[in-house]
Formats: C-alpha cells, structure tokens, sequence
C-alpha cells in the first residue's frame, strides 16, 4: 500500500501555492500556477518521468513502458482551484499518479504500455469562466474564441498566456492523436456524501453527468404595494416562487438533481409590487434522456405558471453538456482492483464536472472516486484522512498497471 502520510505531505506542500494568505486560490497563467507547474514537475522527474510542460500550460510527465513509444494511459486531474478552495480537489488525482509512478521505478517495474501524467492547466474557468481548457486543448476541441475572454482584471487569456511564456497560436500543438492514447483515467474525491454514509472508500465511476444551465427572465407588472388589489396583480416574484418549487419538485419526481443558486429582484423595494426577477436553473443527470425530458417539463409547467398570472417569461440557456459515459473496461479494471486489495466494488454516477468530459473526446475514461469527509468540497473544509489518500493511490496503481490494458482501445470511446 502506499503511504499516504508522505502523499498528504506534498498536498499540503502543493496548498500553500496560493495567492491568498489565509486559504488556497491559483488560478491559471499565474504567478501560482507556474509554482506549481514547478513543484510538480521536479516530483515527475524524482519518479522517473521526462517531462515537458505543453502549448497551454498542461505539465505532462511520461514514464516509458517496456517498448518505447508504446501508447500511454494518460493519469491525472487538475492543478487549478476555485476561490477559497480545498486542497484535495485536483491535486490528489496528479500526486497520487505520481506516487503510483515512483513506485513503479523504485520496483524497476516497467509496463506494456506508457504511462503519462497529466497536471491540467485549468478544470475550474475559474479566471476565464471557461472550464476544462487544458483536457480540450489535449483532446483536440479548444475553441479559439476562448482567447478572447477576460479576466475581472479585464486581461485576456491570449494575453495571460504571453505572460506565461506561451504562445496563443501554437495551442494545436498540445493536441494528441487518439493511436498515441489508451485511456484516461483520473482519482478525484467524491464531492458529494454517499460513500461516506455507506462507510466505503472508494467507487468506480459509471458515468459524468450532463448538465444544463438556464438563465430566467419573468417581466410583470410593477405597482404600489398598497393601492394595487392582490386579484389585479401581475407580480414576477410570486410567479418566480411556484417556478424555484417546480424546479426542485421536478428534481424529486425524477430523480436527478436540480438547482436555482440565484434569484434576484431588480429595482426591489418593500413596497413595491415585483416587476422585473431573474433567476438561474442547473440541472443535472447521468442520463440525457432525463435530463431533456425533465427540462421540457419544466419548460411547460413555469410557462403555464406564468401565463396565468399574467407574467411573461424568457428562459436562455447559459451552458450544456452532454452526458459522458465511462469506459465499461476501465469500470471493470477499478473494480477488479477493488477486489485484489480485498475492497467491496461500488458503482456511482458524477453529479460534478471534470476533465474525463473534454477527454472523452479523445479515448476512454474512467474514474475512481475517493470518499471525502461530509461530502464537502470547493471549500477550505475539503478533507481526507492519510489512510484513504493511501488506498486510493493504492487502487489507482492496480488500475495503471492492469492486465489487458491495451484491450481498452477495442470499445469505441464514443459510447
């Protein structure tokens, strides 16, 4: 088993990177994320890895396997953090491939096939608002209109990365060629509090759920809150009240996940009717079947709910994502791990986003899920103990070296 005191120690090492004193924030092209890319990558070079750092900004460690150019499984996760964040999300699926790697070399061990390290240059869009640019740079998708956004400092990204020391229009460089890959395969904490309350480590990932974001816009009729008769009224805010219900009822009857995180009253004033509400929807599924029926339910119920009340409604959608299913080989490599290292296999769905849906793109993933302590995360209060962090790197180490890894190319990574 590997320790997971010492893989604890360079999490801690990797937190303090951090552009805020009292809490972890690194955000991509900054003076953080190059420090990081640093310390991570003389870690890949103690492990045996050559190592280079790509067109965005990925810092990539390759461990060769017994023929040279073999085709690599590519292991990792993000370096990159939301605001205040925690130290786990990200990190732990970078170092613990690492340690996995170190292991390897320090049992003279090499494999069928090459493996490669992956530290993402940026999962989160944390500066930009675009998530995943490193994994859509590696699969091939990048979408050069991304260039263009700016930070709130009003900096673009093609001008952050000058500053990095990168060049824009060099990007497709950092593309791979689906020959040259097995699989991506990534250790990341649940996020979430089902493996805790079930008492398990660790699950296989069956699939990353899509998501649909929705911005909407009700327009009634502002009036005084004394003179106007309750049975005259067209107010948005009492219209928008039965739509956030609607949502979270349609949430249940189905079984997904659904959420309205914003909900604002423009030009408010407690004694003015409502005329004028915004608010967002972000609804989630493992299958988009679901997920599309379910929106237009919902599409249908708020309109319903707004025409009888007088109130009219626009509804944008902000983002979509299709459902990425993990690779039915990679699942069954994790749980065959599972059972060697005498761990009951689990199966759960990603209700969060990861880089596994931009590489997908390119071959199979799959990932394992790792329990985290109150199923919290994004926040300072992100924790695992030492023992997990060493099991889970522990399973991720059976998974890179499986037997009849080559085979996870015979299913099209499109499933």
């Amino acid at each position: 088993m590997i320790d997971g005191h010492s893989l604890c120690a360079q999490l801690d090492a990797l937190a303090r990177i951090s552009s805020q004193p009292d809490g972890l924030t690194r955000l991509v092209m900054s003076a953080e994320h190059r420090k990081a890319n640093d310390l991570v990558a003389s870690w890949m070079r103690a492990a045996g890895m050559q190592v280079h750092e790509d067109a965005i900004g990925n810092i990539i460690g390759r461990y060769e396997g017994l023929q040279p150019d073999a085709p690599a499984l590519i292991v990792g996760s993000h370096l990159d953090s939301v605001r205040n964040a925690g130290r786990f999300d990200g990190p732990l699926g970078v170092v613990a491939a690492i340690t996995g790697v170190a292991s390897l070399q320090q049992a003279g061990e090499r494999l069928p096939h090459a493996l490669e390290v992956i530290g993402f240059c940026d999962e989160e869009g944390t500066r930009f608002g675009a998530t995943m640019l490193g994994s859509r740079a590696v699969a091939g998708t990048f979408d050069s209109a991304t260039l263009a956004l700016r930070d709130d400092e009003g900096i673009s990204l093609a001008e952050a990365m000058w500053g990095f020391g990168l060049e824009p229009a060099a990007i497709g460089k950092a593309k791979r060629l689906s020959p040259e890959v097995l699989g991506y395969l990534e250790l990341h904490i649940e996020q979430g509090p089902v493996l805790e309350s079930l008492g398990l480590p660790c699950a296989a990932v069956t699939a990353i759920n899509g998501a649909t974001r929705l911005a909407v816009t009700l327009t009634g009729t502002a009036g005084h809150a004394g003179t106007v008769p309750m049975a005259g009224r067209h107010d948005a805010l009492c219209a928008a009240a039965t739509c956030v219900l609607a949502v979270e009822e349609t949430a249940k009857a189905v079984g997904l996940v659904a959420t309205v995180g914003r909900l604002e009253v423009h030009d408010a004033a407690i004694n003015v009717i409502p005329g004028d509400v915004h608010f967002t929807i972000d609804l989630r599924a493992a299958r988009d079947e679901a997920r599309l029926a379910a929106l237009a339910a919902l599409d249908a119920h708020m309109r319903a709910v707004c025409s009888a009340r007088g109130v009219g409604i626009a509804i944008t959608k902000l983002h979509e994502l299709a459902a990425t299913p993990c690779a039915p080989q990679i699942i069954a490599a994790i749980d065959q791990a599972c059972s060697k290292l005498g761990l009951a296999s689990h199966h759960l769905a990603s209700g969060a986003g990861h880089d596994g849906m931009a590489m997908a793109e390119l071959c199979p993933i799959g990932m394992i899920f790792l329990r985290c302590k109150g199923g919290i995360s994004h926040h300072p209060d992100e924790s695992i103990t030492a023992a997990d962090a060493g099991l889970g790197a522990s399973l991720l180490l059976e998974v890179m070296r499986a037997p009849g890894l080559t085979g996870f190319k015979a299913t099209s990574h499109n499933l």
